[in-house]
């Protein structure tokens, strides 16, 4: 059976797909940031020497991490309610389990990124009566944006290809539109392409860079 292709629906309806794109956009833009704020924060606490706070990050990080993303937005879209008694928005479940998945990510990457630093840094800095805060805020993180800043640039790769996930739980973003014209036009193949095509020219960006930011670290070492 010979099959011809035909990308009108897709052509007719781009509007749709933009608004998808936007949506998507909006995910990774509000995510990412959020992700990263609170992986720092949870690494600081994994590596605490208070036992109780240190097994709490743990615990954390290891839930997130080893439970799929797509079960964790659908716990938070349907299960959460059930214990709360609040209605969560589909946008607002999808940042749940965004968040939090990534967040557990970034937090070793930061975890990682600390435990690199020399231990005569940490030490000269209390010789210079430097607190544990101005330790962190003049000699460590600087050092560690820069060392994890590869790292940083796949997790938000990965959180973009995440977020066509939240299509599960009806989030309009773009692979829910795509769907959407799918079931509507009969013409899955040239609408799911379309897509994936989308994907990758907002995607492949990111890619390059975090290759190019790979292979500058890897010079300077």
């Amino acid at each position: 059976m010979q099959f011809t292709w035909d990308f009108t629906p897709v052509f007719q309806n781009y509007y749709v797909l933009l608004k998808g794109v936007g949506m998507t956009a909006l995910l990774w833009v509000i995510a990412f940031p959020v992700s990263m704020l609170i992986g720092f924060f949870i690494s600081l606490v994994t590596g605490s020497r208070n036992r109780a706070a240190n097994l709490v990050g743990r615990g954390y990080v290891e839930i997130f991490r080893n439970t799929p993303v797509i079960i964790q937005l659908i716990w938070f879209f349907y299960a959460f309610p059930i214990l709360t008694g609040q209605q969560l928005t589909p946008i607002v479940a999808a940042l749940f389990g965004l968040v939090l998945n990534a967040s557990a990510y970034c937090s070793e990457i930061f975890r990682g990124g600390i435990a690199s630093i020399p231990k005569g840094q940490w030490e000269g800095g209390r010789a210079l009566g430097m607190s544990r805060q101005q330790l962190m805020k003049r000699i460590i993180v600087p050092q560690v944006f820069s060392r994890m800043l590869p790292a940083f640039t796949n997790r938000g790769i990965e959180l973009a290809k995440n977020t066509s996930i939240a299509s599960v739980i009806a989030v309009q973003e773009l692979m829910y539109q795509g769907r959407a014209l799918s079931s509507a036009f009969y013409r899955p193949l040239e609408i799911l392409t379309a897509v994936g095509i989308i994907y990758f020219l907002l995607i492949y960006p990111g890619s390059y860079l975090a290759s190019r930011l790979e292979k500058r670290y890897a010079a300077r070492v």
